[in-house]
């Protein structure tokens, strides 16, 4: 079933290109901006009229009368101003739809004709370090689009690109061979030492600024590692295992649907890494800079004007994250041959992946049918305006911030709440201290910096999870209170404008999933959400329910009952899920 904008995108559009002999009009069909304008609004006739040579309140007016709506969908049209044309909605064609949903909540958001295969690349943590506060952006956004993605019916391929390789291995290995000598050892010393990764890393890495023999025995460590040294190798497997562990811990609290299965590391394409130089070679796309192996491009230039180098292999041989994140595209276009490969990765590596998808697409890594997407996003800075931090100027670790979280929650639950059993108090405040850091961070404009505020975040005010997950609250306590006598849930009238304007934008959900699946931009869900939570508050406030005569208060348990369903499946493409009470 398309969603409202879509048939009326359908219909503008066939009769605005019928009036104007042009075949690909838009109609730009959109929200109407006031309600005295209608519903919605089709602003493309003045652009059609100016291809096609006709006055635009006239092309408008042959528009109206080519209008072919079959399903009664529309009401009323009406031209405004220089061309504009005004649309205002069916009311028994809405309610159509919305008893439509009430027999199959699922078609609330219909799955999209055009399934593709979807990568999502989310995460992405280095390993041998615990995860900290500047993965959770990666984190959550990728796991909403793939959730959205999914809930459209796309075929979605999750890849969690964990840096498991490097330089920093070789550190770790010679610092553990410092502490135990004995390889066949080292398990009660992972136990023991390994369980606080953070302190373990920063140990290694403090000797090894400091120890100049202790950094030379860190170098050949990497050089047996990379040379396939069986007990390098299984020192390096206990370092991934145990930090994955960590992983999918806090992956488990922040209800991501990432798995181990969804692994795509580093250290997967290490065979790989010749043959993409190779092929760079063969294409003519390799030159020689100070000794490293760089792709120039003539799109990339620096400040003085010359080309900026893309060093793909470094003069001692080794390799770089281009190198890698070519042989990843290599493979999600032609092993996985996916339509879209989405990047979800920090804004400060734009540069980069314009180059590598740039690089790719010269070098024929890239098919011609794939779009390659960096989904950027800013950094959460602290209230000082920096990067957020421990007060002592260390990265803040993700479980920590996760605790705190739900610590704060607990203690405004039992304020609020204090007859709830423990038990159930210290559930609903995990939930809450949860959403609250997912919602406070997919509001907010993936492109943008946003302070984070425990304050702000954990409000029952404003654009936050508390104040919708009570909104729900509400819903389910109306509906708990239904009489047992009422019959099945059906939409009958609409007496009032707020149950109109509630339908209205409950059956706007799909149309706002659809954008944040082609754009990418979870806050637009977020702001849907909140908004429909405000018009069911002012429907709940104008509009009498359970003390209505029989026949609307069933219509309006049933309009509730819709709301429910809709600020449901919003907050469940977000990862969040909400509570029978608070």
């Amino acid at each position: 079933m398309e969603n409202i904008r879509e048939q009326l995108s359908r219909l503008v559009g066939d009769a605005l290109s019928e009036a104007s002999g042009i075949a690909d009009c838009n109609p730009n069909v959109i929200e109407a901006t006031r309600p005295e304008f209608g519903d919605y609004q089709a602003n493309g006739v003045m652009a059609a009229a100016g291809r096609c040579g006709r006055k635009p309140r006239e092309l408008a007016e042959a528009v109206i009368s080519g209008l072919r709506d079959e399903d009664g969908l529309v009401a009323s049209t009406e031209v405004a101003g220089p061309g504009f044309i005004n649309i205002r909605l069916n009311d028994q064609a809405l309610m159509a739809r919305g008893n439509e949903i009430l027999r199959d909540p699922r078609t609330l958001i219909p799955t999209d004709s055009r399934a593709q295969k979807i990568v999502v690349d989310q995460s992405s943590p280095n390993l041998a370090k615990e995860m900290h506060v500047g993965h959770l952006r990666g984190t959550v956004i990728g796991d909403c689009l793939s959730r959205v993605l999914e809930r459209l019916g796309h075929e979605v391929i999750r890849q969690n690109h964990v840096g498991d390789w490097g330089t920093q291995f070789g550190m770790l290995i010679a610092y553990m061979r410092e502490l135990d000598r004995e390889f066949n050892k080292s398990a009660s010393l992972l136990q023991t030492e390994l369980e606080d990764l953070e302190t373990f890393y920063r140990a290694a890495k403090d000797k090894f600024d400091s120890d100049p023999a202790f950094a030379d025995r860190a170098r050949l460590s990497v050089v047996k590692l990379q040379g396939g040294d069986p007990e390098y190798l299984e020192a390096w497997q206990s370092f991934i295992d145990e930090s994955l562990r960590h992983c999918q811990e806090i992956y488990r609290r922040l209800d991501v649907g990432l798995t181990l299965a969804d692994l795509d590391a580093e250290s997967r394409y290490n065979d790989d890494l010749e043959g993409i130089i190779r092929e760079l070679d063969e294409k003519g796309l390799l030159q020689e800079s100070d000794g490293a192996r760089c792709v120039f491009l003539p799109e990339f230039k620096g400040k003085d004007g010359e080309p900026l180098p893309v060093i793909v292999q470094k003069s001692d041989g080794g390799y770089l994250y281009s190198t890698t994140d070519l042989a990843a595209v290599k493979m999600r276009s032609f092993d996985f041959e996916a339509d879209r490969s989405l990047y979800v990765v920090d804004a400060r590596q734009s540069l980069h992946f314009r180059q590598v998808f740039a690089v790719a697409q010269a070098a024929d890594m890239a098919s011609a049918n794939i779009s390659l997407e960096h989904i950027a996003y800013g950094t959460i800075m602290g209230s000082d305006g920096r990067p957020y931090k421990t007060r002592s100027g260390d990265s803040v670790k993700l479980a920590d911030l996760l605790d705190e979280a739900v610590a704060r929650a607990l203690a405004l639950v039992s304020e609020k709440n204090p007859d709830l059993a423990e038990d159930e108090r210290r559930l609903i405040a995990e939930n809450i201290g949860i959403a609250s850091v997912k919602y406070a961070d997919l509001s907010k404009n993936r492109m943008s910096d946003y302070v984070f505020d425990w304050s702000t975040m954990l409000s029952f005010e404003g654009n936050t999870a508390p104040y919708l997950l009570y909104a729900c609250t509400r819903i389910k306590s109306l509906l708990r209170k239904r009489p047992q006598e009422s019959p099945t849930e059906e939409l009958t009238s609409l007496e009032h404008a707020e149950e109109r304007a509630l339908l209205l934008k409950i059956l706007q959900l799909p149309e706002v999933v659809s954008l944040v699946a082609r754009e990418c931009y979870p806050n637009l869900l977020c702001n849907y959400l909140f908004e429909l939570a405000g018009v069911f508050m002012r429907f709940y406030e104008a509009c009498p329910v359970l003390k209505a005569e029989p026949q609307t208060r069933d219509s309006r348990l049933a309009l509730a009952l819709l709301a429910e369903q809709a600020l449901e499946q919003g907050l469940d493409l977000l990862g969040i899920q909400t509570l029978e009470r608070m």
